[in-house]
Formats: structure tokens, C-alpha cells, sequence
């Protein structure tokens, strides 16, 4: 009989919920590409669908990179160190600078990989502006929610970013020098012991469980949709030039094919095949007609319950609807499962 790989794991159980009542720390070091130049702000608009020109220094934004049929090709956080200094993070620099290299075209801009330089640690939870504070030589009470700032810890020179893939309301970054990390992250463990937290050292946890409550989708989940289907379009600037606006104000006009909802599943051992596991996911049937496909099932420790997202005809599912997927009842709801 297949075990429910999530419900009856107690060291993932505890992870996840150090973050949801007290504090939990990661290492969650996601690949930076440094972009310099006298036209960086150009050629970062070129490439990006949200405005780029308009980040503060010390600020950061969250936005897509699209191909030409406007599907989303990989998902950054974007800073902004200096008028002419960002860094891109993402999780697929050898994917990015290659698209740079393709579309570079006139530009006068640089772009490199200084990722390991850095490592980046994650401080997540009720607990975290705590945490942070009792390491870092500035407290960071006044940070505001993407902006990032220069601090120290015992002396050693970061970053201290507010912001996470938790859907916490408190939440942080720490960049750390790759030389120092052993020594940052002695302190954080025994910071976090303090105050009742504790490490997180699962995946699942950091990537699945814990982004999935609060509807956050992870770049496996954006393979071949476009911004308008995963409630991606906000801070489009339609003003400007970037790749795969065309396609995209077509799919504006006429409205996207799919949208994505979310789903629990009360039954505890489940097999259901969603595309974060690299397959094409399950099929979605509502009264036998079939609707659409699993996007993701992971599960909510908060709820108790198996939980996911279905991409699926536009209009075809709403809140309340039963729907089946290879033979187990789920039930159709909010993607933000924290607010269910």
C-alpha cells in the first residue's frame, strides 16, 4: 500500500512547523549573476517583463523572464546594489547566461556568475526579526518587506535581505561570504536553539511544503504556462519593449487558455502524480469531463491535509467543486491555503 510520504514523517513535521510558530533556518543558496554596464538598466528591461528602472538602491523585485510565445522561462529576484549594479538570482544561471548571451545584441553590459562567493541562509517564522537581531551588529526592526540592506554579524560583513519563500510575514536573508558561512552558521544554529527554533534541512520542506501553503509556485511549476495563467501579470510595464510581449498582450486580449486553482485531498495514502515530481501530472476529471492536470501535491502540516494546485480550463473549476485524479476525490479551493 503506498504511505503518505509527508503525513507520517515527523522530522519533516517539525521543520515545517518551527517555521510556522517559532523560527526556522535553511540553506537556501539560489545561483547570483552580477550585471554591470552602462546600459544594465536597458538590457534588463529587454529581458524582464516587469520595470526594472524604477528599483530603489537597497530595494529588490520579483519578476519573470519569457520566451517568445510568452511562456515563463525562469522566475529572479532582481537587486539593485548601485545605479549601474544588480544581481539577478535565480536557480538556473547556466540556463540565464546563455538567454544574455543570445539577446545581448548592442548592449553595453557585463554579466557574471559570482555565486560562489556567496551563501545565502534563510531565517523564517514569528521568531525570525528576533533571531536576526540578536546576530547582526544593526537591527534590521525597520527593514522593509524586498529591501535588502549591509549589516555585519560578529563582525563578518552580509546582507540582510527581508524576505523569504514561506509566506511568512516575518522573514529573512542572510548573505554571507562563502568563506565565513561555516562560521555563520554555528551562530544561527545556536540562535535559533534560543528561541525554540530549529534547522531545516529538508527539501521538500524548503522548496514544497512550506511555499505550497502559502500559493507560491516554484520554477518546476511555471514549465510551459504563461504570467496570466499562474497569477503572474501584476507589474507587466506594457510600456516598454521585452521579450515575448507580443504573445503576451495576445494572450491578454484574448484571455488565457488555463488558470490554475487549488485542491486538498482527505484521503491519507494517495498516489497522485503532480509535474513538480518531472512528469506531466495526473488527469483532472470534474462529472468524467476531463478539466485539466496536476500541477503539484505536496501537503499541509498547518491543515493537516494533502494539498496542491491544478492547472485547468479557464472557468471550468471553482471553491467547492469535486474533482478526481488516478481514482482519489479531491476538492477544489483557494491556492492560499494559509488564508483557507
Amino acid at each position: 500500500m503506498y504511505k503518505n510520504v509527508y503525513k507520517y514523517d515527523d522530522m519533516k513535521r517539525a521543520e515545517h512547523m518551527a517555521v510556522r510558530t517559532t523560527v526556522g533556518w535553511y540553506l537556501w543558496t539560489h545561483h547570483l549573476v552580477e550585471v554591470t554596464g552602462e546600459d544594465v538598466v536597458e538590457f534588463l528591461e529587454k529581458i524582464y517583463l516587469n520595470r526594472i528602472g524604477n528599483i530603489k538602491i537597497g530595494g529588490e523585485r520579483y519578476t519573470c523572464m519569457l520566451d517568445e510565445n510568452a511562456e515563463i522561462i525562469d522566475d529572479v529576484i532582481i537587486f539593485r546594489l548601485e545605479e549601474k549594479k544588480f544581481w539577478v538570482s535565480t536557480l538556473f544561471a547556466h540556463y540565464l547566461i546563455p538567454w544574455f548571451d543570445a539577446h545581448k545584441e548592442n548592449y553595453r553590459v557585463e554579466y557574471v556568475n559570482i555565486t560562489k562567493q556567496w551563501q545565502m541562509y534563510a531565517v523564517q517564522g514569528p521568531k525570525s526579526l528576533e533571531m536576526v537581531n540578536s546576530l547582526v551588529g544593526e537591527p534590521v526592526d525597520d527593514l522593509k518587506f524586498y529591501n535588502f540592506r549591509d549589516n555585519t554579524i560578529a563582525g563578518i560583513p552580509v546582507k540582510v535581505n527581508r524576505a523569504g519563500f514561506t509566506g511568512e510575514k516575518l522573514g529573512f536573508e542572510l548573505y554571507v561570504p562563502d568563506e565565513k558561512s561555516d562560521e555563520i552558521e554555528g551562530m544561527l544554529r545556536a540562535a535559533a536553539e534560543n528561541l525554540g527554533g530549529r534547522e531545516v534541512t529538508d527539501f521538500q520542506v524548503m522548496a514544497w511544503t512550506l511555499p505550497t501553503e502559502a500559493g507560491f509556485f516554484y520554477m518546476r511549476d511555471l514549465r510551459h504556462v504563461n504570467p496570466f495563467e499562474v497569477e503572474l501579470s501584476k507589474g507587466i510595464n506594457w510600456e516598454k519593449d521585452f521579450i515575448g510581449k507580443a504573445a503576451l498582450k495576445k494572450i491578454e486580449e484574448e484571455g488565457p487558455a488555463r488558470e490554475t486553482v487549488g485542491f486538498t485531498v482527505a484521503e491519507d495514502d494517495i498516489h497522485i502524480k503532480g509535474r513538480h515530481m518531472g512528469n506531466e501530472g495526473e488527469f483532472v476529471y470534474k462529472d468524467g469531463e476531463y478539466v485539466g492536470r496536476c500541477m503539484k501535491i505536496v501537503y499541509s502540516y498547518v491543515k493537516d491535509i494533502n494539498n496542491g494546485f491544478i492547472i485547468a480550463k479557464r472557468g471550468a473549476l471553482k471553491n467547492g467543486d469535486k474533482v478526481t485524479m488516478h481514482g482519489h476525490e479531491a476538492i477544489i479551493c483557494d491556492k492560499r491555503f494559509l488564508q483557507a
